[in-house]
């Protein structure tokens, strides 16, 4: 009975097969069946063997399955496999080439604006917006650290380009969000490999520090490579490396076993090793340090310090740490 790509039942389906609204309601009763929206329906089974990003997935195509509007915002961002953080996905959201007219429900929010046919794209027979238009819509709605994890992404997975991304942005002038949009496509960069990265990135951003480089290659006096890293301050002589647990193909505290992820983490510290041999400080912080932000600044600053304490013949010209990592209004001058 179930859709073999999608896992989906329709009361449709259903009924052409023999079943009666009296069993399907018992099903669900049951738990059985699982609704992911009137009308269309989960094996419970499957529908628990799937992370939120996937069950939301499979919501957007049943939203699709009975509606002429194009999956769109979040819904159409994770059809396309962009990285979405703290967006909430209870509701597939989906738009209506109209002015007006835009409504919510219990399982969808309906959205009404101008939808030229270079915004709709077919993935897997559903109609959604393009990678370049979801982003744009993202940028206009949600906030602007969110709608960065987005972009970031989409731009560093060479799904979009900042040209395609001003081009759409031109098509729509005076849109509300339009300054929020603008200010998300400022600051994207196509170089911040992961949400981690590009959360980071905000923090510093909010917080006034330098912005750093990123992915920048570290080689030795000499010119032998050492690393490439995640952030660098240069002047300051501090390397900063965001530590997600994928990073490892850590699936969990207990699965360290078969020396495969023991091997990456012995890698990690020989090249952290080295980093600091050739006189650049480390700071590393975590998914839970992006949750106390000062926390992750102080690491940074701890790091500036002891830089500052060693300096090495590959930092010169370095600011001073209370001038470099204080707001640019504050800075001494």
């Amino acid at each position: 009975m179930p859709n073999h790509e999608t896992g989906l039942v329709t009361r449709s389906n259903a009924l052409a097969q023999g079943m009666t609204d009296g069993e399907l309601r018992a099903a669900r009763r049951r738990r059985e069946l699982v609704t992911v929206r009137p009308g269309v329906y989960m094996p419970a089974t499957t529908h628990d063997g799937h992370d939120p990003y996937s069950r939301h997935r499979l919501a957007a195509h049943a939203a699709a399955a009975v509606s002429d509007a194009v999956v769109s915002h979040v819904s159409a961002a994770v059809l396309h496999g962009l990285a979405v953080w703290s967006v909430p996905l209870a509701k597939v959201h989906m738009t209506v080439d109209r002015r007006s007219g835009g409504k919510g429900s219990t399982h969808r929010v309906l959205h009404a604006a101008r939808l030229p046919s270079e915004d709709v794209v077919v993935l897997d027979s559903v109609r959604t917006t393009s990678v370049a238009r979801t982003v744009l819509d993202l940028a206009h709605t949600v906030p602007f650290e969110q709608a960065v994890v987005t972009c970031d992404d989409a731009l560093a997975r060479a799904l979009v380009t900042v040209d395609d991304l001003t081009t759409a942005f031109a098509r729509r002038p005076g849109r509300r969000g339009a300054p929020a949009a603008r200010r998300v496509l400022a600051f994207a960069d196509a170089r911040s490999e992961s949400v981690g990265e590009s959360r980071s990135r905000v923090l510093f951003h909010r917080h006034g520090f330098e912005l750093p480089e990123l992915q920048a290659s570290m080689h030795t006096t000499d010119g032998r490579f050492i690393a490439r890293v995640d952030f660098l301050w240069r002047e300051l002589g501090v390397v900063g490396e965001f530590d997600g647990f994928a990073k490892y193909s850590i699936q969990g505290k207990n699965s360290m076993r078969g020396g495969g992820e023991i091997e990456v983490l012995r890698r990690e510290k020989l090249r952290e090793d080295a980093l600091r041999a050739h006189g650049w400080s480390v700071a590393r912080w975590t998914w839970e340090h992006l949750e106390q932000p000062e926390s992750v600044l102080t690491r940074v600053r701890y790091a500036a310090t002891a830089a500052a304490a060693c300096r090495s013949p590959l930092v010169t010209a370095a600011p001073t740490i209370a001038s470099a990592l204080l707001p640019p209004g504050e800075r001494q001058r």
